[in-house]
């Protein structure tokens, strides 16, 4: 379809989502990349005992706090995620 064409029977309101909707897809799948390397990362760091456990946790919950406030992943699910990875952690110290 001519992209042009359907811009001109659109309202200004929808022109502006139009132009929005990509650029926000693209913050939330950053935002939910982030989070699950971060979480990878901080799983990987408790099942080695590594030192650095704590910190790699304090980013994965970081991380999953800001792809929550972006929008990126549900709050609940950020929380469960966050949860499990104490319990994780728990369990092997």
């Amino acid at each position: 379809m001519n992209r042009l064409a359907d811009m001109a029977k659109k309202k200004r309101s929808a022109l502006k989502r139009i132009r929005q909707a990509p650029r926000r897809a693209e913050v939330k799948v950053l935002a939910r990349s982030a989070s699950r390397t971060a979480v990878k990362t901080a799983r990987a760091a408790i099942e080695a005992g590594a030192e650095g456990a704590a910190d790699a946790m304090r980013a994965a919950a970081s991380a999953l706090d800001k792809a929550v406030k972006r929008g990126g992943i549900h709050k609940n699910a950020a929380a469960r995620k966050k949860s499990r990875l104490a319990k994780r952690s728990a369990t092997k110290s």
